[in-house]
C-alpha cells in the first residue's frame, strides 16, 4: 500500500497533510500523482480519460506559480512528515473495529477434540522470494483475504448448524422406525422407508456442499498463511540483510496482526471440521485426513511465530556481556500469555543446528535440556505480554559465554570460521496438551581475542549477504558474483562510516556482470605480491575511515579508492601544489597524498596509518606541508576546505604552569629540500575556487578487466585496479 493511501485511512493525518501541500496548491497533486511522486520516475499513466487529462491541466497552471526546486523542496518535505505521521499512527490502521479474541478458546489448538500437538518441528515455505523488504500491499491483501474468509467460515458455520439440526432429526426418525417396524404394516414400512430414504439423500447432498466449502476455505486459507509466513520469513531474512548494514524497516507488529487472526481462523475452521466429522451418512464419511491437515497448518502457524526479535552480536566475545530477545507473535491468543512461560537459551554448533533442523522435532517425552556447545549464564527469561502493545516477549540483558566447545577442524579452517547459533526453547501447556517450540538466532562467530575480530566479521558478512532464506543450517554458496559482492560491500561501507556508497548504483554493484568471486579469493587467498587478503584490506581501510577520517570523507575532501598510477595521470595535468588524499594499496589501512611539486613532479608520501593519525590527525598533517595549496579535485585552497578540521591551538608560547607549548608536526625532507629559498605563493586554479563538489565523497568502480585479474591471479595487485572515477 502506498504512502498516501495509508495516510487516508486516518482523517486526522490527512486533513492535516491536505493542508500542508494546500501551502503551494499541490493538494491535487500528492493525491492524483501519488504514484509519480512517491516512486521518483514512474510516470501515472492518463489513458484516454479526458476529466483525468482536464484535471493534470489544472494541477499543472496551478503549480506553474511555484519554482520547480520549492516545489520539489516543498514535496521532499511532505512525504517526510507523512512518514513521520505513519510512525506515530497505531499501526494497521486499516484493522481498526476487526475483533481478535485475546481470551482462550476451545477452538484454538484442537478445538473441541482431542489433539496431541506434534513436536516441534521447523517450518518450510515454498518460494523463498528475494529477500526484498516489506511488502505492504501484500499483508494489507492477506488482512482482506482474512476477513473475506472469515464471512465464508460463518456462512458454512450456520449452514452447518442447520445440517446438524437435520441431522439429529433424521436420527431421531431412524430410531423411532427401528423401534416400531415390528408392529408397522407393510404399507407404512415401505413409506416410511422411502421417507428415509430421500431425507437420507438430502442430508448427504447438504453434507457434500458443506465439505465441498470447507476444502474450498481451507484452501484459501492455506494460501493465505503462506503469504503472511513468507513475510515472516523475509523479515527475517532482512533482519540477517541488516546485520551488514542495510536498511531495515521493521514491520513485525503488521505481521503479528496477521498472525492473530490466522490463529483465530484456523480454530474456527477446526471447529467446523470436528463437528462435520462426527455427523456421517455412511462409513465413507470419514475427515481424519482433513483434520490432520488442518492441525498441521495450525501447528506451523503457532512453531513458525516463535523468532528472535532482538539478535545477539553476530561476532561473540567470550566473558562479555550481551543481549537478545524472542517473540512469539500469537500475542493473547491461545492464553498461552497468562502463565508467563521461561525460554532458555544455549549455544549450538554448526553441526548441531543441522541435526536439530533435521529432526524437525523437540520430543515431547524429552524433558532435558538439549546438548549444548558451551556455556552461558543468565540464559533463562521470562515471557511476558504487555497489553498495550500487544507483544509477547522474553528479554535476555546479561547473557556471558563463559565456555566454548570447537569442532575439529580441517583444513585451512580456522576459529573464525565456525560457526555456532543460539537455540531459545519453551515448553507450554495449551488445552491440556504440552507444545514445545525453539528458534535459532543467526550465526555467531564465537572469538576470544579482539584480533580475531576482521576475519570473523568476513564470515559474518558472507553469511548475512548470501544466505538463503531457507536453508539448512548454515549453508552459503561457495562463490557468488561480482555485482553480489560489491552490493554487500557498498552497504558494509555506508553503514561503517554512516555516508556515501563505495561504487556507483549504475556501476558494476547493479549491472550484469557475470565474473565470480570465490569464498577463499574474498577472505583466504592473499592478493598476489601482497601478504593480505582482500578483506583484510578492505576491513583495514572501513576501520580507519571510521576512526580517523568521517568527517573529512563526508566533506568529500578524501578521493580513497584509486590507484597509484590513476592517481599520478590525475596529477600529471593538474598544477603545481595539487594534491589527493588516496587508500594505500600497499599498507593495510593506509592513507597517503599525492602532490605536483613546484617542479611539475608527482610525489607520493609514505602512508600515514591509525597509528600515525592517534598521534597528530590528517587534517593537521596537510596543514604541515606547505607545498600542499590545492585539493582534488574540487580545487579548492587547501585551507579553505580542510580548515574547520585542524585543531585549534593555543597563542601563548608559555603556558599558566611554566612549561613552553610544543607540538609534533609532519616533515617531508625531499619536499622542503626543494622549497628552500623559493618564496611561497598561491597557485591559482584554472577552475573557480568556490566550485563544489556534486557528490561528497568520491565514488569508484573495480571494472570486470581488474576482476579477471583478481580472479586469474596474473600478476594483479590493488595498485594496478583501474579505478574508475565519477
Amino acid at each position: 500500500m502506498s504512502v498516501w493511501k495509508r495516510i487516508a485511512c486516518n482523517p486526522e493525518a490527512k486533513q492535516s497533510m491536505i493542508q500542508y501541500y494546500d501551502e503551494k496548491g499541490l493538494a491535487d497533486v500528492r493525491v492524483c500523482l501519488a504514484p509519480w511522486i512517491e516512486e521518483r520516475i514512474i510516470l501515472v499513466q492518463l489513458g484516454n480519460g479526458n476529466l483525468m487529462k482536464f484535471k493534470i491541466n489544472e494541477i499543472c497552471t496551478s503549480v506553474t506559480q511555484t519554482s520547480a526546486v520549492d516545489l520539489y523542496a516543498h514535496l521532499r518535505n511532505g512525504l517526510q512528515r507523512e512518514l513521520q505521521l505513519l510512525d506515530q499512527m497505531p499501526q494497521y490502521p486499516y484493522m481498526a473495529g476487526v475483533g481478535v479474541n485475546g481470551s482462550t478458546s476451545a477452538s484454538m489448538i484442537g478445538g473441541n477434540s482431542t489433539v496431541v500437538m506434534p513436536a516441534m518441528h521447523t517450518p518450510t515455505i515454498h518460494g523463498t522470494g528475494n529477500g526484498s523488504s516489506y511488502s505492504g500491499d501484500a499483508l494489507y491483501a492477506a488482512h482482506n483475504h482474512i476477513h473475506n474468509l472469515n464471512l465464508s467460515i460463518t456462512r458454512v458455520f450456520t449452514e452447518l448448524q442447520q445440517f446438524r439440526a437435520s441431522y439429529e432429526t433424521f436420527h431421531g426418525c431412524f430410531n423411532t422406525y427401528n423401534q416400531r417396524k415390528a408392529v408397522m404394516s407393510s404399507q407404512e414400512l415401505q413409506t416410511t422407508d422411502l421417507q428415509l430414504k430421500e431425507q437420507c439423500t438430502i442430508l448427504a447432498s447438504s453434507r457434500n456442499n458443506i465439505l465441498h466449502d470447507l476444502r474450498r476455505i481451507i484452501t484459501e486459507y492455506d494460501s493465505i498463511q503462506e503469504t503472511v509466513i513468507n513475510e515472516l520469513k523475509n523479515w527475517q531474512h532482512n533482519q540477517a540483510l541488516a546485520g551488514n548494514g542495510a536498511p531495515f524497516r521493521d514491520n513485525l507488529d503488521d505481521i503479528q496482526r496477521c498472525i492473530e487472526l490466522l490463529v483465530e481462523t484456523v480454530g474456527k475452521i477446526l471447529d467446523i471440521v470436528n463437528i462435520l466429522q462426527p455427523l456421517r451418512i455412511d462409513n465413507n464419511d470419514d475427515m481424519s485426513e482433513l483434520i490432520t491437515h488442518v492441525r498441521s497448518a495450525q501447528q506451523l502457524l503457532v512453531l513458525s511465530s516463535f523468532i528472535v526479535e532482538k539478535q545477539p552480536p553476530q561476532v561473540m566475545k567470550t566473558n562479555t556481556r550481551f543481549a537478545a530477545a524472542v517473540r512469539w507473535l500469537i500475542g493473547p491468543q491461545l492464553g498461552i500469555s497468562v502463565n508467563n512461560p521461561s525460554v532458555e537459551c544455549i549455544i549450538l554448533s554448526e553441526a548441531q543446528a543441522q541435526r536439530h533442523s533435521a529432526q524437525r522435532t523437540m520430543s515431547e517425552a524429552s524433558t532435558s535440556t538439549p546438548a549444548s556447545s558451551g556455556e552461558i549464564v543468565n540464559n533463562i527469561g521470562t515471557m511476558e505480554y504487555n497489553s498495550q502493545t500487544r507483544v509477547f516477549s522474553a528479554s535476555f540483558r546479561t547473557m556471558q559465554l563463559k565456555k566454548i566447545k570447537r569442532a575439529e577442524k580441517k583444513g585451512t579452517e580456522s576459529v573464525m570460521d565456525e560457526k555456532f547459533a543460539l537455540l531459545f526453547y519453551t515448553s507450554v501447556i495449551v488445552n491440556d496438551y504440552r507444545i514445545r517450540v525453539w528458534t535459532l538466532s543467526l550465526p555467531v562467530v564465537v572469538i576470544v581475542h579482539g584480533n580475531q575480530e576482521p576475519q570473523s566479521w568476513a564470515t559474518i558478512t558472507w553469511d548475512n549477504a548470501f544466505s538463503d532464506i531457507v536453508r539448512e543450517p548454515f549453508q552459503v554458496p561457495e562463490r557468488v558474483s561480482w555485482s553480489q559482492l560489491a552490493l554487500a560491500l557498498n552497504t558494509k561501507f555506508e553503514s561503517s562510516t554512516g555516508h556515501e556508497k563505495l561504487f556507483r548504483h549504475n556501476g558494476i554493484a547493479g549491472g550484469d556482470h557475470k565474473d565470480y568471486i570465490t569464498w577463499a579469493q574474498f577472505c583466504k587467498e592473499p592478493l598476489p605480491d601482497r601478504t593480505f587478503t582482500f578483506w583484510d584490506w578492505f576491513f583495514a581501510i572501513m576501520k580507519l575511515t571510521k576512526d580517523h577520517l568521517l568527517s573529512l570523507w563526508k566533506a568529500g575532501l578524501i578521493v580513497g579508492f584509486i590507484n597509484k598510477r590513476k592517481a599520478d595521470e590525475l596529477l600529471r595535468v593538474s598544477p603545481p601544489g595539487t594534491f589527493l588524499l588516496r587508500f594505500s594499496d600497499s599498507e593495510l589501512g593506509g592513507i597517503t597524498v599525492g602532490l605536483v611539486n613546484d617542479q611539475n613532479s608527482v610525489l607520493m608520501l609514505s602512508p600515514w596509518t591509525a597509528r600515525d593519525l592517534n598521534i597528530r590527525c590528517l587534517a593537521d598533517r596537510i596543514h604541515d606541508i606547505d607545498a600542499l595549496r590545492c585539493v582534488y579535485p574540487s580545487n579548492r585552497q587547501r585551507d579553505d576546505a580542510f580548515g574547520e578540521f585542524y585543531t585549534q591551538r593555543m597563542d601563548e608560547t608559555t603556558r599558566r604552569d611554566g612549561y613552553v607549548t610544543n607540538t609534533i608536526k609532519a616533515h617531508v625532507p625531499a619536499i622542503e629540500n626543494n622549497l628552500s629559498g623559493t618564496p611561497q605563493h598561491q597557485i591559482q586554479s584554472p577552475h573557480s575556487q568556490d566550485v563544489t563538489m556534486e557528490s561528497s565523497a568520491v565514488c569508484n568502480n573495480i571494472t570486470t578487466e581488474d576482476l579477471d585479474m583478481l580472479i586469474n591471479g596474473a600478476n594483479f595487485n590493488i595498485a594496478d585496479v583501474n579505478w574508475e572515477m565519477y
